[in-house]
């Protein structure tokens, strides 16, 4: 039997009370899987009211005296790694509960909910007006929050900071002008000498739903996914991974008919969010220090597996007597044809689909706008012309749509303004964790003959195992012995489009 790994008596009452405030955690999740997954369109109505009542009370169990008074006990005391994990956690929540109003997190809840709604009809009729009310309240709220919460320099870097532990302005500027300056000559030069193909005709091939389905879920099985046990794959407008616990986690993909990679790109990102919760140490179960440290973090593991695995020869390979067996256009292209069309090279304007040389790009854009929110007063209004003049600076292109522009992802409808930087993070990151896990594992000779589970076990190790023990800069320092380095990323670019 596995040793226990909180002894501490103060810890263990402060574990008990928690399991109130997970069980909360653990509602809202299903309410809001629910909501993307399966939800009738004007149940969100009372839907929000429902998530915004439920976020009241999770912070009135934080907040409870009682709780609060282990907690300071118990950072006085003898503690092990585990322990100390359980009150930082809990210090952390509880700077963000004693700095909201509970009439502000109710309303922040019921907003995001509804703002959702309005995304979704917004995007479908390509009506930009029918969300940006709804847009400028989370403009709004986000202001109030970085005020509420307190910050040192610029009001955004207390938003950064929600969903990127220790994360400043400063840290995400000096990321980007590395990138900024190396990738648009990188993307000229990939762009002109012409090796990479720009458009591929696997685009157009469409598909059938539930074939693609299968084909999912065959992929799915060669990782190792335990569909029916701990896990689901089911459809949502914009992919996504809910964890409800170590035992169940679900993802989501999308299905549009044609360009199948969308699909199985998405699949296999979703299920790099899936791996690492589902290798939590199960001893951390209803604990504070269950689940991945931070967006970044999670981000480097689904961009591990998308990029690194999924765009890889060797994943074309193995994937290809799949394809040929369900989808009857694929006996018309060769394996290298499959890993050309994932690996694509063109200004384009969905980050979805975006290739991983304007990745990035894709999310300098939406920083710098983020910023403009947050720090400059710029409201809904003047956001779109912003976003097109923007994307025209970096990408050459310009959208003609909403659709193709500022509609086009799901994170300002939930108010998460100060997210989209960790996916750089995570893109980064990604790369690094490559280079790092090349000197101990042949990775591609691994994914050619489908024997992941030393490319997991080696995750787990790294990374999966620690759960929230440690913040995200230490967990690098101590895992890989550096923090984020974007040369990793440059030269990987480099090797592989060059």
């Amino acid at each position: 039997m596995a040793e226990e790994v909180f002894q501490n008596e103060t810890i263990k009452e402060i574990l008990s009370h928690y399991r109130k405030i997970w069980a909360l955690g653990h509602a809202q999740s299903v309410l809001g899987w629910d909501m993307e997954v399966n939800m009738p369109k004007e149940g969100i109505m009372e839907r929000s009211v429902a998530q915004g009542e439920l976020s009241v009370l999770s912070q009135s169990f934080m907040l409870e005296p009682r709780f609060v008074e282990l907690i300071e006990r118990a950072g006085g005391e003898e503690l092990n790694e585990y322990e100390s994990g359980v009150v930082r956690v809990l210090n952390r929540s509880l700077k963000i509960a004693r700095a909201f109003p509970p009439e502000f997190v109710r309303e922040m809840s019921e907003v995001s909910s509804r703002a959702t709604a309005a995304w979704t009809e917004a995007k479908a009729k390509n009506d930009y007006s029918l969300f940006e009310p709804w847009l400028d309240k989370n403009i709004e709220l986000a202001r109030k929050a970085a005020d509420y919460l307190g910050y040192e320099e610029y009001p955004y870097d207390a938003l950064l900071d929600l969903f990127e532990e220790g994360l400043t302005t400063r840290d995400v500027d000096k990321i980007f002008e590395k990138l900024e300056k190396e990738l648009k000559p990188l993307l000229d030069k990939i762009l002109n000498e012409g090796k990479v193909p720009k458009e591929h005709p696997l685009e157009k091939e469409k598909y059938d739903q539930k074939v693609m389905e299968k084909v999912n879920l065959e992929i799915l099985k060669l990782f190792g996914y335990p569909l029916g046990q701990r896990a689901r794959l089911d459809v949502s407008a914009h992919p996504f991974t809910t964890e409800f616990g170590i035992r169940d986690v679900r993802i989501t993909t999308r299905y549009e008919g044609f360009d199948f990679r969308r699909s199985i790109l998405s699949t296999v990102h979703e299920f790099g969010h899936a791996l690492y919760e589902l290798q939590q140490d199960e001893r951390f179960m209803f604990s504070p220090i269950a689940g991945g440290v931070s967006l970044g973090i999670h981000e480097s593991q689904s961009r591990f597996w998308e990029n690194i695995i999924g765009r890889s020869m060797e994943f074309a390979e193995l994937i290809y007597p799949i394809l040929k067996e369900n989808l009857p256009f694929i006996r018309e292209y060769t394996p290298e044809d499959i890993y050309w069309y994932f690996n694509l090279v063109r200004p384009d304007f969905i980050r979805t689909e975006a290739d991983v040389v304007t990745y990035n790009l894709h999310i300098l854009l939406r920083y710098k706008l983020e910023r403009m929110m947050i720090n400059e007063g710029v409201g809904a209004k003047d956001l779109p012309e912003f976003w097109n003049d923007e994307m025209e600076n970096l990408l050459g292109i310009r959208p003609k749509t909403y659709q193709e522009g500022i509609l086009q992802d799901i994170h300002w409808s939930h108010g998460t303004i100060g997210y989209f930087p960790t996916y750089t993070i995570g893109t980064l990151l990604s790369t690094q964790i490559a280079s790092y896990m090349e000197k101990e594992i042949n990775i591609g000779e691994k994914v050619r003959n489908g024997e992941f589970d030393e490319i997991k076990a080696w995750l787990k190790e790294k990374v999966h195992k620690y759960g929230s023990i440690y913040p995200p800069k230490e967990l690098l320092k101590r895992s890989f012995g550096e923090g984020i380095n974007p040369d990793y990323f440059i030269r990987w670019v480099k090797d592989r489009y060059l």
